[in-house]
């Protein structure tokens, strides 16, 4: 997505649950389904259920989460298919998610997870600012995560046709880290779309990222924060994060600067930029003009304008969102 998209749909989920915007932004939640849902929604589960102890799933594990999804969820259909189109600049969506509420529940929140998320750092080589900025965007420090139940939502989805194969392939996903044993079935809540717990992970990302404080494969997404941040943590970690490199910096650019040079792609050092008369935002000079970046200025000339390094591409890979990723290399500086 570039910039300008980006302008586009960045605050559906906060506006319908409260979430942050990785649900309503990423790519597979947004493609379009050709399939068609057909036969009863009894038949539909019935089929799940056979490909799912196919699998080598438990049968009585299956039957007891499939019994939590009688008939497709109408509020799941409703939020599904009527999701508001907004369109919003950037200094808009900064004030609906930098909110001073959400900044000083951030800065209770990592005075109090202090010690887990120097853990973080040490064992994923994560800085905890991204950690707590996804964190907040996502959940709210855990306030907000969503009260659907996981396997009904997403098996709803998966009926439903539009989008068949993405979904019917999370619900048995969901119901292989039921049967491993990570967590009761009816304890598996999250969004309408699916998307689990604090970090708002999709059944496949919980299977590829989740990782316990302790180590162990059973990790509590919903419950134990040192679980959430670690999960976070090591989400970045295997997106190729950079220990203790910055993900970008507020600066001030010149209005004569095209924006036709400015975007996640336009690369320069620094020391070419500042030949450009970019500064930093008190206008001093850079300290490292070696380095390469690259200049995000979402809302155009006369908008607030960041230098944007590697790490905030890293961030774009739990959402691809200029406008998220800023949010949360900002509220992770903020709150720490």
């Amino acid at each position: 997505m570039t910039c300008m998209i980006n302008r586009r749909s960045t605050v559906r989920g906060l506006l319908l649950g409260g979430l942050g915007t990785a649900v309503s932004l990423r790519p597979a939640l947004l493609q379009a389904a050709t399939g068609h849902a057909t036969g009863s929604y009894a038949q539909f589960l019935e089929g799940v259920r056979s490909q799912a102890t196919g699998m080598g799933l438990s049968s009585s594990l299956v039957s007891e989460a499939l019994a939590l999804t009688h008939q497709p969820n109408a509020r799941v259909l409703q939020l599904d298919r009527h999701q508001p189109e907004f369109t919003l600049t950037w200094a808009q969506y900064r004030e609906k998610v930098l909110t001073q509420a959400k900044i000083d529940a951030g800065r209770a929140a990592y005075a109090k997870q202090h010690g887990s998320l120097v853990r973080v750092e040490a064992a994923t080589g994560v800085d905890r600012q991204p950690v707590m900025g996804i964190w907040g965007l996502e959940s709210y420090y855990g306030r907000i995560t969503g009260g659907f139940n996981v396997i009904d939502a997403l098996a709803t989805l998966a009926f439903d046709g539009r989008r068949a194969s993405f979904f019917r392939s999370e619900l048995l996903k969901a119901l292989q880290i039921l049967g491993e044993g990570r967590i009761p079935p009816a304890s598996m809540t999250g969004s309408y779309a699916g998307a689990m717990g604090q970090p708002q992970f999709m059944p496949s990302a919980y299977l590829k990222y989740a990782r316990a404080f302790d180590g162990s494969s059973r990790a509590d997404i919903w419950k134990s924060v040192p679980d959430v941040v670690m999960s976070i943590g090591n989400y970045l970690s295997k997106s190729g994060w950079k220990t203790g490199e910055p993900w970008g910096q507020e600066i001030t650019v010149p209005e004569s600067l095209p924006q036709s040079s400015v975007g996640r792609d336009h690369t320069r050092t620094l020391q070419a930029w500042m030949a450009a008369g970019v500064r930093r935002k008190d206008g001093s000079a850079f300290g490292r003009p070696e380095v390469e970046g690259a200049i995000v200025r979402p809302d155009g000339p006369g908008g607030e304008a960041f230098m944007v390094y590697h790490n905030f591409n890293v961030i774009r890979r739990y959402n691809p969102s200029d406008y998220y990723a800023l949010g949360v290399g900002l509220m992770g500086d903020l709150t720490t």
